[in-house]
């Protein structure tokens, strides 16, 4: 088995392909490349028996096989070649020899036979959606997603596809975030819990990319195919809470101010709360915004005075800075609106500007008790 492929292009599919190895596998054939050759292609899949990602790679060659090769070294190894061409041989004694323009590197390879296979999905469900879409409604909801081992369904995003719409929701319980696009829709109703890891991976590669994504689907699994790449994973087993129940309907207080300014604020004035409950405290009448924080134990406090447009009765509410500050950083509005109804129930917070069309954005932040 012999090809030859370009060091920096390998390097760039192979450096997508090992986000989904682990530092530490229970199975030694894990920590491995899978390398299938067939003529001029070449598949190289990355596996954690979660989830496994693989691509398809233009080769020199006229050759088949497929062998198992150490991931670590071989990334290391090529991270060090300028652009080139490399030659990789597989020689009688279990090792593949590098040669590059000047020098020869051989690594001992596994059995390819031993790699575990892809899930193929029976009868799956599909719907397309373009890179860039998928990547930003991970990005909008996937930091709200819990880290619970007790609540796996709260550790996942939650994604919901109908005829009308496709809606990504992740909650943790204190916080909530709801992404929906109208422009895009699914061809039949259906829901399912996609993990963390193979979205941050898919994060990582699709933004920015106009190309279009097929995602298929059915009970256990999904796949997510774009250009020369798939990626299927297990999907986390078990039924999402009824979010819609948790958010109000009825707010009548709604607060709007400049993102920045107030996210700018509660960054500053959080640094003086109390540093177990980061408990920061909302205290609006007319149109003044006043936030402060104080840690009893060490005589620490900080006030700060804003001014923005509110509708509503005068308030004080209390919310736990660090989710605050993660939502406000997570959106790119300039103005943000806040609507509330009681000091006990949770605030709505929206951007009020740069939104695509029939794009949404609802988040939802816990309030905590105020010690009066």
């Amino acid at each position: 088995m012999k090809f030859i492929v370009s060091s920096t292009y390998l390097l760039k599919q192979l450096q997508v392909l090992g986000g989904v190895i682990n530092s530490s596998n229970t199975l030694p054939i894990l920590d491995n490349f899978l390398f299938d050759l067939k003529q001029n292609k070449l598949t190289v899949s990355a596996s954690d028996l979660e989830t496994t990602m693989s691509s398809v790679l233009d080769v020199d060659s006229d050759n088949e096989g497929t062998i198992a090769v150490p991931a670590r070294l071989l990334l290391e190894t090529l991270k060090t070649f300028p652009e080139q061409p490399l030659t990789f041989v597989v020689e009688e004694n279990n090792t593949v020899e590098i040669s590059s323009n000047h020098g020869k590197y051989a690594l001992a390879y596994a059995d390819g036979a031993e790699f575990p296979k892809a899930v193929e999905l029976s009868n799956p469900s599909s719907t397309t959606i373009i890179g860039d879409i998928l990547a930003t409604a991970i990005n909008k909801t996937i930091f709200a997603a819990g880290n619970d081992d007790l609540r796996p369904v709260m550790s996942g995003v939650f994604f919901q596809f109908s005829p009308e719409n496709l809606t990504f929701v992740a909650t943790d319980a204190h916080k909530l975030v709801k992404y929906q696009r109208t422009d895009v829709t699914a061809s039949q109703v259906a829901e399912f819990i996609m993990p963390k890891k193979p979205l941050n991976l898919l994060k990582g590669i699709l933004a920015g990319s106009e190309e279009n994504v097929t995602i298929e689907y059915n009970e256990s699994n999904a796949k997510f195919t774009y250009g020369d790449t798939e990626l299927v994973c297990r999907l986390i087993d078990g039924k999402y809470p009824n979010y819609e129940a948790v958010i109000p309907k009825e707010n009548p207080n709604k607060l709007s101010i400049a993102r920045t300014q107030l996210l700018g604020s509660v960054r500053r004035v959080s640094i003086f709360s109390n540093k177990t409950t980061h408990q920061i405290r909302l205290k609006i009448a007319g149109a003044e915004l006043n936030i402060s924080a104080e840690d009893v134990d060490y005589s620490n406090k900080a006030e700060e005075r804003l001014t923005c447009s509110y509708q509503g009765d005068d308030m004080q509410i209390g919310f736990n800075s660090r989710f605050l500050v993660e939502m406000l950083g997570n959106l790119t509005s300039d103005e943000v609106s806040l609507e509330m109804s009681l000091p006990n129930r949770a605030g709505i917070l929206t951007p009020a500007d740069g939104l695509d069309e029939g794009e949404y954005v609802t988040m939802l932040v816990m309030p905590v008790m105020l010690n009066s």
